[in-house]
């Protein structure tokens, strides 16, 4: 599963600390003439002319950002992330269009974007085949033992090599996307993918040709760049865009049962339906989502909220209605051509509204924002600082540590589920029981997990969410470490929530603490070291083999104490921090709004005179 798998949110608020207006750091208070005025008055905030997506109720003044996946922005140019550019107004598009782009865009991602994540599905089928047989020794091949000892740990290497490729590759994607738009990443992704099905497909007909390790590659490459720009496409709906992002991550989550059912097909039809087939039959899909992108699909995507933010404050805003040219006009001209321009500011109104929601929608949305901000208790902890400042503070170093060592967990035990088990249980049989069950409740865990996830992630603090994934980490660790089967179906069933759950949690952590502006750095680089830690999950089953004799429980002990201790340090030091950020905001605010009376005071001092 990919680290940009589960971000909650396409664009969110990053907290503003209050501003004093540049008038009041001057030793004299000069008075600023606001627009219209004959007399002499403070602009109590003229800073919001410069700053026009400030917003917020009270002294809580926060500014609207997208998500930019860009770790390597231009200095010199804005960020996607805070000025989003380009894009098409999602009204200007039948309904019918974009229901079948949103349709179309759920199948592909189910289709493409997270395969490789089946490798427990699709491992049996690559023993079966003999993939990598020849790296048996004649004493394991005279045995006649089913996966042998360096056979296996290519073939776990042949998984991490594809996890790995599918986030360090978010770099890249993330930079392409910002930068070019989702057109291009998923031309990119579909030439990628259907490259993949070709190497895969040549490398099991033809025996000598050894293009499985990169053919994955190819096919773990695509998957990221389809399923990168796919939350765009909740953007066509902006009233309904939580449920679209929702669809689009348990899209990824289904992915993985790809494989599963090509197993299926496989075992079903005795080994006829061979792996050349299923991969050269594969080669569909991508050509479908390469035609799709030049048929159905638009080349920028559509606008974002704080673009149709800003079309429809200029909408809204009736001074539009009158143009300097006017006085050139005689009265009854000027009445016709402002009562034209009323009507069709009134239109666009109406249609704005129409994908955006009325005033009473988007004041609900905000307050539902504010309450989970508010609920957090860490929002706005480190907004606005600069990624380099961030990513030395304890909030991202702690964060990054426990993530690594859950994805080194989690793909290890993804790729050796069965040899642990046939180990744990004593019985092949049982290892396979187990490896099928779970097969089934992966793609299933994560889609089911979605529902409860909205439910937590909006209704529990960030340090309460992070206690309960320590509590999951420490269950689903004790388990893995006991050698029965109520404890393997167990430890199944919590791994497959635990997934899902922590790669949601830690994106929500990572907007709330960090903000949208920083995420392509704060996320690029806690995906970066994630995965190239991950390429030492050859290692660890070497360890296993080796130091233990085939024995993961004492692997599974130590990753999940380690997990175990991060954890708890983590959820120790977000909530006495979070205390501490709550109290320092409040002092912010109430001063921020304090000051902000004092230009009116003085106005009433003026009428007074």
């Amino acid at each position: 599963m990919s680290l940009v798998q589960r971000v909650t949110s396409i664009e969110g608020t990053d907290r503003e600390p209050p501003r004093l207006p540049e008038e009041w750091l001057s030793p004299i208070l000069t008075p600023a003439r606001g627009p219209g005025n004959n007399y002499g008055s403070f602009n109590a905030f003229p800073s919001a002319q410069r700053y026009p997506q400030l917003r917020g109720k009270g002294s809580v003044r926060s500014l609207r950002h997208v998500i930019s996946y860009d770790a390597l922005p231009h200095s010199q140019q804005p960020s996607q992330a805070t000025h989003p550019t380009g894009g098409v107004t999602p009204y200007k598009v039948s309904n019918r269009t974009r229901i079948a782009q949103v349709i179309f865009t759920v199948v592909a991602c189910w289709l493409a974007s997270g395969i490789v994540f089946g490798f427990a599905a699709l491992k049996p089928v690559l023993i079966s085949e003999g993939v990598y047989r020849d790296l048996c020794t004649p004493e394991e091949l005279h045995a006649d033992v089913e996966v042998c000892y360096e056979q296996d740990l290519k073939l776990n290497f042949f998984f991490a090599i594809a996890s790995t490729t599918c986030n360090v590759s978010a770099l890249p994607v993330g930079t392409i996307l910002d930068r070019y738009g989702p057109r291009v990443c998923a031309v990119i992704g579909s030439v990628a993918s259907g490259i993949g099905s070709i190497l895969m497909g040549y490398a099991f007909a033809i025996p000598q040709f050894d293009g499985y390790i990169v053919g994955n590659i190819f096919l773990a490459l695509g998957g990221t760049f389809l399923f990168v720009p796919s939350f765009s496409i909740a953007n066509a709906f902006p009233k309904h865009s939580g449920t679209i992002v929702a669809t689009v991550t348990g899209a990824f989550d289904a992915s993985a049962a790809v494989f599963l059912f090509y197993r299926l097909a496989y075992e079903s039809s005795h080994g006829s339906f061979t792996p050349e087939k299923f991969f050269f039959g594969y080669l569909a899909v991508p050509v479908v989502i390469l035609v799709a992108q030049f048929t159905l699909m638009i080349p920028d995507g559509y606008k974002t909220i704080p673009q149709l933010e800003a079309k429809l404050e200029k909408v809204e805003d009736s001074t539009n209605d009158v143009h300097d040219s006017d006085d050139e006009l005689s009265d009854g001209e000027v009445r016709r051509l402002r009562a034209h321009r009323r009507e069709h500011r009134a239109s666009k109104l109406a249609d704005l509204e129409s994908v955006f929601g009325d005033a009473e929608f988007r004041e609900a949305r905000e307050h539902k924002e504010e309450e989970r901000h508010a609920t957090s208790g860490v929002w706005g902890a480190l907004h606005g600082r600069p990624a380099h400042i961030q990513m030395l503070s304890p909030w991202f170093i702690l964060i990054t540590l426990i993530t690594v060592l859950q994805m080194l967990r989690m793909n290890f035990f993804i790729a050796s589920i069965r040899t642990q088990y046939e180990y744990m249980l004593g019985s092949e049989q049982a290892a396979k029981t187990i490896n099928s069950f779970f097969d089934y409740a992966l793609p299933i865990g994560g889609v089911a997990a979605t529902p409860l996830i909205g439910l937590l992630l909006d209704n529990l603090s960030t340090a309460a969410m992070l206690a309960v994934l320590v509590g999951l980490i420490t269950a689903v660790g004790i388990l893995g470490s006991l050698p029965f089967y109520w404890a393997a179906y167990g430890n199944i069933v919590l791994f497959v929530l635990l997934r899902p759950l922590y790669y949601s949690a830690m994106s929500d952590y990572a907007t709330k603490v960090f903000g949208f502006a920083t995420f392509g750095k704060i996320y690029g680089t806690i995906i970066c070291l994630s995965r190239l830690v991950n390429l030492f999950q050859p290692a660890i089953d070497a360890l296993t083999y080796e130091a233990f004799e085939g024995n993961p429980i004492p692997v599974n002990v130590v990753l999940a104490t380690l997990g175990f201790v991060f954890g708890v340090i983590l959820v120790v030091y977000v909530w006495v921090r979070g205390r501490i950020v709550q109290k320092k905001q409040a002092r912010e605010d109430a001063e921020a709004e304090r000051m902000g009376m004092i230009p009116e005071s003085i106005v009433e001092s003026e009428f007074e005179d």
